[in-house]
This record gives structure tokens, sequence and C-alpha cells, in this order.
């Protein structure tokens, strides 16, 4: 009966260790990249960033505009970043400069943030013939096929809201 129970304890160990190292594994990509870049806000931290600099094959993750850790790459310099207007539709979004510690300006190939409210920035995001809308405040990002299939639906709700 004793052996039993050691065993169940073990298990019941061993088992709870891999879920947490499972849990800590999650690769960011543009579907999670909400819920990825929220899971480093802790206490009393507002926000989190994800910065990708040159050709997108440097990143790293700033907590309240400190780097907190670099990641690998999931993405090229083909990504592109749109902001939705009501009356012109998708319009290309240009980086917003960064400065290294130094002063050095550098250039920007994609950043994204969150804060610890789950917001994030109001983008469209277009890679590898997929199109992500971030524009919904508290609901994860939707995918669709292309960005005028993404344009196409804003403006359907746009049309539903405005009967």
């Amino acid at each position: 009966m004793i052996v039993i129970v050691i065993i169940g304890v073990i298990y019941t160990l061993a088992i709870s260790k891999l879920q947490s190292v499972a849990q800590q594994k999650v690769a960011p990509n543009f579907s999670n990249l909400k819920e990825y870049l929220h899971s480093f806000i802790k206490e009393d931290a507002r926000t989190a960033k994800l910065l990708c600099l040159d050709d997108c094959s440097e990143c790293s993750i700033y907590v309240d505009g400190v780097e907190e850790r670099s990641i690998e790459s999931f993405l090229d310099a083909s990504v592109e970043v749109y902001r939705y207007d009501l009356l012109q539709g998708a319009q290309s979004l240009e980086p917003v400069p960064f400065f290294n510690a130094d002063g050095v300006q550098k250039r920007v190939c994609f950043s994204f943030e969150v804060d610890k409210n789950l917001i994030s920035d109001q983008v469209m995001i277009v890679y590898k013939k997929r199109a992500y809308d971030y524009t919904s405040y508290f609901s994860p990002a939707e995918v669709y096929d292309s960005l005028s299939d993404l344009v196409d639906a804003k403006e359907a709700k746009r049309q539903e809201v405005s009967r």
C-alpha cells in the first residue's frame, strides 16, 4: 500500500512539472500574440511589447520599456501592418522609431504592444497570405485569408451597426 502511495505522489509531481514546462514553451505567433505578450505582464507592470529590428531577425520582449528577453523570431521582413480608416479602408502604417540605450536609432521591422487589460495596438497585420485583425479591444485576433477579406468584414460590421 505504501508503494502505491509513493508511486502516486511521484506521478502527480512529475505530471504537474511537465504541464508547467509545456505552458512556458508556448511559441508566439500572430494568432496568440496578444495573450503571449500579456503573459509577461506581472504585478505592477503596465505594458509588454514585441519589438523586431532590422530584417525581423532580432526580436525582444520589452516590459514597461525595459528589455525582458530576446526571443526566436517567428516572422520576416515581409510582414505588413495597417490601420483601419472608416473612409479609406486599410492604410499602411510605418513603425515608430526605436532608439537603443546609446541613443542610436535602429530600424524597426515590426512592433506590437499590449497592456495589462489585454488592449493592444489597433492594427491589422498581413503575413504570409493571412490577415490578422487586432482592431477589437478585448477580443482575440480574427484571422482572414486576405487583407481585402478583412476590410470587407469590417465594412459589413460598420454597415450592420449603422442600420
